[in-house]
């Protein structure tokens, strides 16, 4: 079975091509991301170059000692980190943000001094340094089996757990302090630099506590920044006995001497205030020195968007019905579309040391950025680096980075806006293709039927087309088809009137051929004459039969309308009409199977015609019977009698099977031309049965092979 392919299903499928609109409009605003994305590639290397050649050829701003060292010793050379609040000094590390992370663990290998065996030390601690503000914060957390107090009558301070901490400052004059209490709470600092007559100096600068733990104890204390410059050590000394020596010493680095002083790198206000200043709210700057570590740091990196980005109440509210659209579609963006995320977590963002080939390139004199995902692969962030020049020697190096979120808001916002743009054309779209296909193909089915019910299966014309008055195509071949029905018409009524015609124009000249005939057979004529005499009375009788046959079918189709139905046994008119068969075809055999005598066979129609249709059908099959047999057999259904007229003999033609009831049609070959055959018979066996509401059809069958025409006819309702 052949699929159908209508009118609509072909113009949906040329609509289908619509969707291919969306995968350009993807293209086209994925190019565009990438033309964005370069474009804020090319904008933060422009805004790391200003900012460099800013704090370019500047040294005063990096004169710390720690950014001259040809390398750093983490643990000796000492971090301050920029805490983003005051820190109360409680001896608590609640308040000091991911303290784990941002403290050194000082043990084994920081020993300054050990005068017992070093595998019964239990000394450690742990140190952290922040800045905020004016002061430099410390916090140290200690461990210690055995902690000892200084004796509260006591001048020395030296005997009992103390802190020594050295540091230069401002002016290059380099001091030492100890921190030494009698009992937990605010801590005791005293000057040792230079002890007049042995008795310490105590010292208010350094403010603090001293927080007794579990473990041992905490040391939590602050030093302004204008007290101290770029050299610090300090140690945890530690005493087991009341009035004892110092057993063990671990620090940062040897406090004795200005020489053996670690180093310490705090975060420039200088270098900040002009970051600051460059107001660059969209992008996170960060200031290295050569050894990566922080010196300046502005913006938030979770804020760095990168782009300005429009209200998307606003951006809604340019069309009402794409707004309705997009909320109604939002659901499904928010599966496809990868959205922006705010909440990420950037490991580098608290980091004493920034890492990355972009910013090892700066250090190196040459610019770089680079792509890089967050640490929780939540956003991308884009980073570039430049170098920061004093003299021919790189100092530094300025980083600033932003997240794609800007680019990608942005991206998502034009995608939706393309897509429902898209969506709502190729919806309407495509109920415009729909509706004007079915507009089409409904005008041209109407006018198909138009055609099929003007003509019968007979192809006579029933009735007339109406033509459309609509002025397209469609109703030009409307009006085209209407007139050639027309035509077809009056040339069928002209058909089917002629026979009639010609058989009463002719039967008079045929009157007077035959009038005259027989006057001349009544004369005297020579014998010679008498043969062509007796052919031309041959001739006349036989052109009377033709009249006859023409006129014959004209007769039946008029007589039909005027013949009133009456119920009538078809068996009984089957059974008399088959007797008298045998007399008038006495070389032929009929087989006849009838139904019993008290079933029903009762037909509303004329049995005359029906006997008439017995006389056509019966003709037929001894004429093309080859053994002289003809078997006649009478079914009945529920609602229907079926007859079977069957003769064995001649198979027939496939050009003609279907229009073997039609008229003027003869399947007869010229040496079966007895009689003049016009083709009529089974044309008129076909108008008698379709009066009776019933159906006449021919088929071959084998073994032997012959023809059985089959007449089925609606039968009455028993009582």
């Amino acid at each position: 079975m052949r699929l159908r392919f209508g009118l609509r299903s072909k113009l949906l499928l040329l609509s289908g091509f619509l969707f291919t609109i969306p995968w350009f409009g993807y293209q086209y605003v994925w190019e565009m991301e990438k033309y964005l994305r370069f474009g804020q590639e090319q904008t933060i290397i422009g805004t790391a170059r200003a900012l460099a050649t800013a704090l370019h050829e500047r040294a005063n701003l990096f004169n710390n000692q720690a950014s001259f060292l040809p390398s750093v010793e983490k643990g000796k050379d000492l971090y301050g980190y920029q805490l983003k609040q005051a820190i109360k000094l409680d001896g608590s590390a609640n308040d000091w943000p991911n303290y784990h992370n941002k403290s050194h663990y000082y043990g084994f290998d920081n020993q300054i001094f050990n005068q017992i065996n070093a595998a019964n030390l239990t000394l450690n601690f742990t140190a952290a340094v922040g800045k905020y503000d004016k002061f430099l914060y410390f916090f140290l957390r200690i461990v210690d089996d055995k902690l000892i107090y200084r004796d509260k009558n006591a001048r020395s301070i030296r005997h009992n757990d103390h802190i020594e901490l050295a540091f230069t400052e401002p002016d290059g004059s380099f001091n030492r302090y100890l921190l030494s209490n009698k009992t937990s709470g605010w801590l005791d600092a005293y000057k040792i630099t230079s002890i007049e007559n042995n008795i310490p100096a105590p010292v208010s600068f350094i403010q603090g506590h001293w927080q007794q733990t579990p473990e041992g104890y905490n040391l939590e204390f602050r030093i302004p920044l204008t007290k101290i410059s770029d050299n610090i050590a300090f140690t945890v000394n530690d005493v087991d006995e009341n009035l004892g020596d110092i057993n063990s010493t671990i620090g940062s680095a040897d406090p004795t001497s200005i020489e053996t002083l670690g180093t310490i790198l705090v975060p420039s206000p200088e270098i900040e205030r002009i970051v600051k200043g460059m107001s660059y709210t969209n992008s996170s700057i960060w200031v290295v020195d050569q050894h990566r570590r922080v010196l300046a740091k502005a913006g938030d990196i979770n804020k760095a968007n990168g782009l300005w980005q429009k209200n998307k109440a606003n951006h809604n509210n340019d069309n009402a019905v794409l707004a309705y659209l997009n909320n109604w579609l939002q659901p499904l963006y928010d599966i496809i579309f990868n959205k922006p995320q705010s909440d990420f977590i950037d490991q580098l963002y608290d980091a004493q040391t920034l890492t990355g080939k972009h910013i090892e390139s700066a250090l190196q004199g040459v610019e770089k950025s680079q792509w890089r995902l967050t640490t929780d692969q939540k956003a991308v962030i884009l980073s570039a680096a430049y170098p920061i020049f004093i003299g021919n020697k790189v100092n530094g190096a300025v980083i600033v980075e932003e997240t794609t979120n800007g680019i990608l808001t942005v991206r998502n916002q034009a995608l939706e806006k393309l897509f429902s743009s898209i969506l709502a054309i190729m919806l309407l779209g495509a109920l415009a293709f729909f509706f004007f296909a079915s507009r089409i193909s409904n005008r041209i089915r109407l006018l198909r039927n138009q055609a099929e019910s003007s003509i019968d299966e007979h192809g006579r014309i029933n009735n007339a087309l109406t033509p459309s008055t609509t002025n397209d195509e469609i109703g030009d071949l409307s009006r085209s088809f209407s007139t050639a029905v027309n035509r077809l018409s009056q040339y069928n009524h002209y058909l089917e009137n002629m026979s009639s015609r010609l058989s009463h124009e002719l039967r008079t000249p045929i009157a007077v051929v035959r009038t005259s005939l027989e006057n001349l057979s009544m004369q005297e004529i020579p014998s010679a004459a008498e043969p062509y005499i007796e052919r031309a009375q041959t001739g006349i009788q036989r052109l009377n039969l033709i009249l006859t046959n023409m006129s014959e079918a004209t007769r039946i189709e008029q007589m039909l309308h005027s013949t009133e139905k009456v119920d009538f046994n078809f068996n009984q008119v089957l059974s008399g009409c088959v007797q008298g068969y045998r007399q008038i075809y006495p070389e032929s055999t009929f087989n006849l199977t009838t139904l019993e005598p008290e079933a029903n066979s009762s037909v509303s129609g004329s049995p005359e015609h029906i006997a008439q249709l017995l006389d056509k059908v019966i003709a037929n099959a001894v004429e093309f019977s080859e053994d002289n047999n003809i078997n006649i057999v009478l079914e009945a259904t529920q609602h229907e009698l079926i007859l079977h007229v069957s003769n064995n003999g001649a198979l027939l033609p496939e050009q003609m099977k279907e229009r073997l009831f039609d008229s003027m049609v003869s399947m007869r070959s010229a040496d079966k031309q007895s009689q003049p055959h016009l083709g009529l018979g089974l044309y008129i066996a076909r108008l008698i049965v379709e009066f009776h509401q019933g159906k006449i059809t021919a088929n071959d069958h084998h073994n032997p092979k012959g023809v059985t025409i089959s007449i089925q006819v609606p039968m009455n309702k028993a009582n």
